[in-house]
């Protein structure tokens, strides 16, 4: 009897281990899938953001083309749409939030610091601006134009080495950009030193003499449309705008590159060019800045 006993308990208590451990299968089952499918998640999320912080910008910082494709279309596009502001608004955010108000200096930083690690930009950048500063020192000039002022980078960096009573004109096509670079240029505390104009450099350039009562301009920065840079030379010219000794200095002119106004600075005789090289900002793309000296 005892080991009748015996058996039939083995197996009711073989039979209540066997369903325990299905409820216990049932029961945590969809518990792991969704373990699994958190750690999946996660283990895809860090991987693509491993891509878009550091992979990608690591692989397409030598190559010019990747490199624009890269930071100017597809992470602009995709922060504008995710963040719900513009490029230029973000980078005004970290001026705002980081930068001494009053100090030109404090803001060329904080914006360096954001495109170098939050958000590319296509300002001339740290690189290229030590040329620019040593360009504008050189000349001590008292009137400045600046075709394309963009967010305001470059005009405050030329504006904070200016002589007392000199004049910066900087024109901006689009008028976005420029309700964005006068609050830039406002927070350095230099807006007293620059005149923003807005509209297009073709439509603006024969009425500056009139405008603004500027007769020649001691240096000219080009860093608008690269296809401008050619015609509002002559514009210019034509609009006698440029003394002898004038100094023209064009941004960009490898990448994304202006080869018809590089032909025509470096071949034609009223013009002595030297050519700076350097890297697009902010990456380790070839670029440079092109300065001439205009012989009349």
């Amino acid at each position: 009897m005892s080991a009748c006993w015996n058996n039939e308990n083995s197996q009711i208590f073989a039979l209540a281990a066997r369903g325990g451990a299905k409820r216990t299968r049932s029961a945590f089952c969809p518990h792991m899938m969704w373990l699994t499918l958190l750690y999946s998640f996660s283990g895809g999320a860090a991987v693509l953001f491993a891509l878009y912080r550091w992979v990608i910008p690591t692989v397409v910082q030598y190559h010019a083309g990747l490199a624009l494709l890269w930071h100017d279309v597809i992470v602009e596009r995709m922060l504008d749409t995710v963040t719900q502001s513009t490029r230029p608004q973000r980078l005004l955010g970290a001026v705002q939030k980081s930068a001494t108000r009053g100090d030109p200096r404090s803001v060329v930083e904080t914006i360096d610091h954001f495109c170098r690690n939050k958000e590319w930009a296509m300002n001339v950048g740290d690189e290229k601006g030590c040329i620019l500063d040593s360009v504008v020192s050189e000349v001590n000039p008292a009137t400045v134009l600046e075709l394309g002022t963009y967010c305001g980078y470059s005009t405050v960096r030329i504006a904070r080495l200016l002589p007392p009573h000199a004049k910066l004109i900087t024109l901006e096509f689009n008028p976005d950009f420029a309700a964005i670079a006068r609050q830039v240029i406002a927070w350095a505390g230099l807006e007293d030193k620059v005149q923003l104009v807005e509209g297009a450099s073709g439509d603006l350039i024969p009425r500056i003499k009139e405008q603004f009562g500027v007769t020649t301009f001691d240096l000219v920065f080009l860093d608008h449309w690269k296809d401008s840079y050619l015609p509002d030379t002559k514009l210019m010219e034509e609009c006698g705008l440029l003394r002898k000794g004038s100094v023209l200095l064009a941004d960009n002119v490898v990448c994304p590159g202006a080869p018809d106004y590089l032909e025509f600075v470096r071949n034609s005789p009223r013009y002595e060019s030297q050519y700076f090289k350097s890297h697009l900002e902010y990456t380790r793309v070839e670029d440079g800045l092109e300065k001439s000296i205009f012989l009349g």
